[in-house]
């Protein structure tokens, strides 16, 4: 059963699909967006207040909201389980838009631009995950691929699945990444002895290891900026 509260019901000013009709995407804010989504609010809010509730608690940041799971969203009064859902697939496909775009496909020519392409996939990590981002020759992205996941603690990376995807893959260099959910991007000793034996492998299958970024929100470490790509057989 609709209420007051339900879109179909509010002022003509207040209704954001019809403001996306009249007006275009661009002219609407994030709550708004949102409430398209999630469709109606709770008796005490319409879907537009609901949606600046939420974003409210998340400080405004997309990237903070598309950390939030089903559980989460559901602690708010008037979203359940299926706006949940819509929320965290609308937010999973804006991510997805974004690995296909064409600058993705441009040649990885620092830490930087390896940051930028991989940030994507650890960007809503509440726990250790471990990507490796494979290139051609040219140095420009062929695909990457989540290694391994693991706990808050870390992440164990298997080498031998590293390399046998990179050879599927014809892949002439590999950029390893993985995330620290602590916001601590210091490499710790296990970092550091995984980087080293990738390494060894990788100069002996002749593909190049060009770099392996800690990630943590908008900042990196990158073992290639600092010299620490060491390959040692």
């Amino acid at each position: 059963m609709e209420t007051g509260n339900s879109i179909r019901y509010w002022a003509e000013d207040d209704r954001p699909r019809e403001k996306l009709l009249m007006k275009g995407k661009n002219a609407l804010s994030d709550a708004e967006l949102i409430a398209i989504l999630i469709g109606s609010g709770s008796r005490e809010l319409s879907a537009v207040e609901l949606s600046r509730t939420i974003l409210k608690q998340v400080n405004g940041n997309l990237a903070e909201l598309s950390r939030l799971n089903t559980g989460d969203l559901q602690k708010f009064k008037g979203i359940g389980e299926a706006k949940a859902i819509s929320i965290i697939a609308a937010l999973e496909l804006g991510r997805r838009r974004l690995a296909e775009l064409p600058s993705r496909k441009k040649p990885i020519s620092s830490s930087r631009d390896a940051f930028e392409y991989l940030q994507q996939y650890m960007a809503d990590e509440a726990y250790e995950v471990f990507w490796v981002l494979l290139v051609n020759r040219a140095n420009i992205p062929i695909s990457a691929h989540k290694i391994s996941e693991g706990g808050t603690a870390g992440t164990v990376a298997d080498p031998k699945k590293i390399f046998r995807l990179a050879l599927e893959h014809h892949a002439s260099g590999i950029i390893l990444s993985h995330n620290h959910p602590s916001g601590n991007i210091k490499p710790s000793e296990t970092d550091i002895r995984l980087t080293t034996k990738i390494a060894g492998g990788a100069e002996r299958l002749d593909i190049n290891l060009l770099d392996h970024l800690i990630i943590s929100g908008n900042q990196y470490f990158s073992f290639s900026d600092e010299s620490m790509l060491n390959q040692k057989s």
